[in-house]
């Protein structure tokens, strides 16, 4: 029985994390924190048998533990994440898990200097219709990827807890950024394996198209170059309605993701094939289910069930995308090498 603890007690760990955790036989959380003292209810709702400690640093201490669950806002994950690996504790984060390489080089050498595992949830991999495209395409039904298309449109950022005091999520010194930091990642984690290939470029453009009063980005296009295929990203918190849409295409068909619905047309064939894949995947940012698939990964890494790097190779290119296309939209939208990242 692994025991772990919740550092961050906000609508992800209540509403996606808790009733994971809760489900399993072979992981108990012992404990939990947050700089809000009234999320301790939320908690005991959740959690009923889970010691609340008022700080991380008392729980680090006090707390036997062999991982902590980090969902705090992303300005907090480096010191959260090199405090526990510091004692000797395995960590699952939420995304984004830093944004900075610099960060992301210290801290994937302590984690190896430790033992422990450092993995980051990419909890989209796991959602029906993702899962579905990734099989497909796996089975040759699009031929060779050669472009991908990706479209997160939301009317504005998600809600965080306390948000009469502010969203974090708008605050660039919380956040590290707008609507690229909150869903680029996603896409991130998801396109090398539509293609099949690492990464090689990327260029973006950022822009404040309607909320102009935060000073982050609202909306963000991007291009992201593979040797044989190329990414279109749109992302924006200024769009109309709330909705997702994607295409991948290939040398033998094309693969269409309505939202809640996956559909196959095959180059020379009349017709089309369509597979209901429900939930949606603009149908909120919580999904215990998904959550449930990474949690099976990051148990199985601990446990020494499954080979360890896989999720950390995918988050450190996720931050070297990141940090390139802000690199590109600074210099106008000039396309960016990406150096280092893994092949």
């Amino acid at each position: 029985m692994l025991r772990g603890a919740i550092v961050g007690v906000g609508n992800i760990a209540v509403h996606g994390h808790a009733p994971a955790w809760r489900g399993r036989a072979d992981v108990t959380i012992v404990a939990a924190t947050d700089a809000r003292p009234g999320q301790r209810a939320a908690l005991e709702a959740q959690l009923p048998g889970a010691r609340w400690y008022p700080t991380v640093e008392a729980l680090l201490a006090e707390a036997t533990l062999d991982f902590v669950d980090v969902c705090t806002p992303p300005s907090s994950h480096a010191p959260l994440i090199r405090a526990a690996l510091e004692h000797g504790l395995h960590v699952l984060c939420e995304k984004p898990l830093v944004h900075s390489l610099d960060d992301l080089a210290a801290l994937r050498a302590l984690a190896g200097r430790a033992g422990r595992v450092l993995h980051t949830v990419h909890n989209w991999h796991h959602a029906p219709i993702v899962r579905r495209t990734a099989e497909l395409v796996r089975e040759g039904a699009v031929g060779g990827v050669t472009r991908v298309v990706w479209h997160t449109l939301r009317t504005r950022p998600a809600v965080a807890v306390g948000e009469d005091a502010g969203n974090w999520r708008v605050d660039p010194q919380i956040a590290g950024g707008g609507v690229l930091a909150d869903h680029g990642w996603h896409v991130f984690y998801l396109l090398p394996r539509w293609v099949g290939e690492t990464p090689r470029s990327v260029s973006a453009r950022l822009e404040t198209r309607r909320y102009t009063r935060w000073p982050v980005e609202d909306t963000a296009t991007v291009r992201v170059g593979f040797e044989r295929a190329t990414a279109e990203i749109l992302l924006t918190w200024a769009a109309d309605e709330r909705r997702n849409w994607a295409e991948v295409a290939g040398t033998a068909g094309t693969l269409e993701l309505r939202d809640d619905t996956l559909v196959l047309r095959r180059n020379g064939q009349g017709g089309e094939h369509r597979w209901p894949c429900p939930p949606a995947l603009s149908g909120g940012g919580y999904h215990p289910g998904w959550f449930g698939a990474v949690a099976d990964e990051f148990v199985a890494e601990v446990t020494g069930a499954a080979p360890r790097g896989a999720n950390l190779e995918e988050a450190s290119l996720c931050v070297a995308l990141e940090h390139g296309a802000r690199a590109s939209s600074r210099a106008g939208g000039r396309g960016v090498t990406l150096a280092g990242v893994p092949t």
